[in-house]
C-alpha cells in the first residue's frame, strides 16, 4: 500500500475512534464541572424496619423515614426512630387489630437499655399512638419493668400506626417515633376540615388563635358544658390541659408547652387553657387537646392550617 493510501486508512480509523468516544460520552454523561456531587438529604432508613406505608389514605407519604443518628437539629420531633444515641425499639412492629393489644418496647441508649428517666409532666414517659390517617389518637403512660421494658395496652384498628415516645433522661429531652403495622381491612378516614369548635361527651371546646410556620403561636382552648363555661378544670399532667399537634402527611410532632400551671397564683382552672406552639412549615395540622373534668380525661380534636402571615 502506498503512502497516500496508508494515510487515508489511518484517518478513517481515527474518525471511528472519536465517534465511539462521543457516543460513550452521550451515554455516560459529560465530564467536567457538571460531574460535581449533587447535594442531597442524608439517607434515612425506614422506621422500625418498615418501608413506605402504602396506605396513607391521601395524607401524603412520610419523607422522614427515619434517620438513625442523623443530624436532627432542624427536624421537628418524632420524625426519627433514633437520635443522640437513643433508639425507640418495639418488641414487635406488627400486631393484630383489637382492643387492649399489648405493646412493649425499650429505649436503647449509648450504654444499653435505659432504666433511668426524668419525670416530665408528672410521668417518666409519654406514649402517643395515632394511625397514619390521624385517627385513633391515644395518649397513655406505659409501665416500666426493672429491666427497662415498657408495656401498655393499645386499642388498634387495621392500618399503619405511628407511636411517639416522649421522654427525658439525664436532662436529654427527646421525642422519638416509630411505625407499628396492624394488618386487616384498612379504611382510611379523610382529614376533617379546619374548624374552631369540637364537641366531646357533652363538652364544647372552642379554639382561638392561629398557627404560623416558623414562629411561636399562642393557641387558647376554651371549655364549656351545656353553654356554661367550665371554671373547675382539674390538673392533668401538671397543667389544666395537654396539647399534642401533628403535621398531616409525615406526622411531625410539634413542640407545645402550656402557659402557666396550677397553683402558680395566676393560672385559672378554666375555662381558658393556653399553649404556645411552633409550626415547622405551612401545612395542615391535627390538634389533640386533653383535659380533665369530674375525674375523666377527654380529648377534643381540631384540624388547623398553618399559613404564612399575609
Amino acid at each position: 500500500m502506498n503512502a497516500p493510501a496508508k494515510l487515508a486508512v489511518y484517518a478513517l480509523c481515527l474518525a471511528g475512534a472519536f465517534g465511539l468516544a462521543a457516543g460513550a460520552g452521550r451515554i455516560v454523561g459529560p465530564i467536567g464541572e457538571d460531574d460535581a456531587p449533587v447535594a442531597s438529604e442524608p439517607e434515612v432508613p425506614a422506621e422500625g424496619g418498615h418501608g413506605d406505608d402504602g396506605d396513607s389514605g391521601g395524607h401524603g407519604e412520610s419523607p422522614d423515614e427515619n434517620a438513625e443518628d442523623a443530624p436532627a437539629a432542624d427536624l421537628p420531633g418524632g420524625l426519627m426512630v433514633s437520635d443522640h444515641g437513643y433508639t425507640f425499639a418495639l418488641t414487635a412492629d406488627t400486631l393484630p387489630a383489637g382492643p387492649a393489644q399489648p405493646v412493649s418496647f425499650v429505649i436503647d441508649g449509648p450504654d444499653g437499655v435505659v432504666t433511668e428517666f426524668d419525670v416530665e409532666h408528672e410521668q417518666e414517659l409519654h406514649l402517643i399512638a395515632v394511625r397514619r390517617d390521624l385517627t385513633g389518637y391515644q395518649h397513655v403512660h406505659p409501665v416500666r419493668a426493672v429491666d427497662g421494658t415498657w408495656s401498655v395496652p393499645l386499642d388498634l384498628t387495621p392500618g399503619e400506626w405511628k407511636l411517639f415516645a416522649d421522654f427525658s433522661t439525664h436532662g436529654e429531652a427527646l421525642t422519638l417515633g416509630t411505625d407499628l403495622s396492624v394488618p386487616g381491612d384498612y379504611q382510611p378516614a379523610p382529614l376533617p376540615a379546619p374548624g374552631t369548635t369540637a364537641e366531646v361527651d357533652g363538652y364544647a371546646v372552642t379554639l382561638g388563635g392561629e398557627l404560623h410556620p416558623g414562629e411561636e403561636s399562642k393557641l387558647t382552648l376554651s371549655v364549656s358544658r351545656d353553654g356554661v363555661p367550665v371554671t373547675d378544670l382539674e390538673p392533668y399532667l401538671g397543667a389544666y390541659g395537654h396539647l399534642v399537634a401533628l403535621r398531616d402527611g409525615d406526622l411531625a410532632y410539634l413542640h407545645v408547652h402550656p402557659e402557666g400551671e396550677p397553683g402558680d397564683g395566676v393560672t385559672a382552672p378554666g375555662p381558658d387553657v393556653s399553649f404556645f406552639a411552633t409550626a415547622a412549615s405551612a401545612a395542615d395540622y391535627r390538634l389533640f387537646f386533653d383535659f380533665e373534668h369530674d375525674g375523666v380525661v377527654r380529648t377534643a380534636e381540631f384540624t388547623v392550617t398553618a399559613e404564612e402571615d399575609r
